[in-house]
């Protein structure tokens, strides 16, 4: 069973759901082409079939919302959806996955999508599903839930806890420290902040000792943390 959440208060609409339909399976891809098109609330603006045309016609359709095989992503899914919530922000991700993943929902819902459901889903899911989400609101599976919303209030402890730790640094320190999360090794640092390598160095021992951590590392991870993520519709 799929539920879905309100996310917003937006009234209805009478223009066609404007979908784009990406598939790596050109069957499949077809068939719900042909399902979607039945439907008078609904107008397929196009269809793709690698992560090039996905791109190309998600530019030049806009889509309201599109369908998108979790296999056809550029590096990663979440990389994927963020690049096409760059491209085109006003359109609502929904996810079609092989089989229910929770690592892979909560890479999904960090990177954007609204949207989550598996290939068995029935046909009148997946056509509500479209209009759930097109309506503001999100799609998961409801029993992927309870693990969704413990992941995420543990990424929220760890956030709490990693600027807990960031707040006993120095001005200099956090400097030194947004640097070490970029990656940048002591002489960047000291040439960025022109200071000393000696001075930078030292910057970076006290820090690593006040964080409580080990390793430059470990230290770049607390700055990931708590960088703030790219917006999100929740899924469901």
């Amino acid at each position: 069973m799929v539920t879905s959440v309100n996310l917003s208060a937006s009234a209805g609409v009478t223009d066609p759901i404007r979908v784009l339909v990406a598939d790596g399976q050109a069957l499949f891809r077809q068939a719900l082409r042909s399902i979607l098109e039945e439907q008078p609330d609904i107008a397929v603006v196009g269809e793709a079939g690698d992560i090039e045309r996905l791109v190309s016609e998600a530019e030049r359709t806009r889509p309201d919302v599109l369908l998108l095989d979790e296999s056809l992503s550029l590096g990663s899914l979440g990389h994927t959806a963020s690049l096409l919530r760059t491209s085109v922000p006003q359109c609502q991700v929904v996810v079609i996955a092989s089989k229910e993943d929770d690592a892979a929902l909560l890479a999904a819902v960090e990177a954007g999508v609204v949207g989550y459901i598996t290939r068995d889903v029935g046909v009148g899911e997946l056509l509500e599903g479209m209009r759930v989400v097109h309506r503001g609101e999100a799609l998961i599976p409801s029993r992927m839930l309870p693990s969704l919303l413990k992941a995420l209030l543990e990424r929220r402890r760890r956030e709490r806890e990693s600027l807990l730790r960031i707040s006993r640094l120095t001005a200099r320190e956090r400097e030194v420290l947004e640097l070490l999360g970029s990656g940048a090794k002591n002489s960047t640092i000291a040439r960025t902040l022109m200071i000393s390598p000696d001075t930078a160095r030292t910057h970076v021992q006290n820090l690593l000792a006040k964080l409580g951590v080990h390793s430059r590392l470990e230290a770049a991870a607390l700055v990931v943390q708590v960088r703030p993520p790219e917006p999100i519709g929740v899924a469901r």
